[in-house]
């Protein structure tokens, strides 16, 4: 069982690596926008951003305008701006979480 410890974490590690590898790919840091910014805009996603601290939205409408204006130059950001991995974390899902488990919750009550 202890042979297994090393082989699990290099493939953590490798799996982390290769996340890490996709995300510049992607290309989206490249224009300052997270992974949230992405996600297409359903009924439930509209109710999630209304839920957003104000401070938050702020900060999204930002990356999204900016994006949109770097994009528009045919240009990226520099460097030092590029969103990276490490700073990338889910602001929107747990209030999208919680709008889709509601939802759920409602077409439940409905049904009875």
């Amino acid at each position: 069982m202890a042979s297994r410890a090393p082989a699990k974490f290099a493939s953590s590690r490798l799996m982390q690596g290769f996340s890490k590898w996709y995300y510049n790919l992607c290309g989206f840091n490249k224009l300052g926008l997270r992974a949230d910014d992405l996600i297409y805009e359903t009924n439930d996603v509209k109710e999630a951003l209304k839920r957003l601290p104000e401070d938050v939205y702020n900060e999204r409408m930002f990356r999204m305008k900016r994006a949109m204006h770097v994009s528009m130059k045919h240009q990226i950001l520099p460097k030092e701006e590029w969103t990276k991995y490490e700073n990338d974390v889910p602001y929107l899902k747990p209030y999208l979480e919680e709008v889709i488990r509601e939802r759920k919750e409602r077409e439940e009550w409905m049904k009875k």
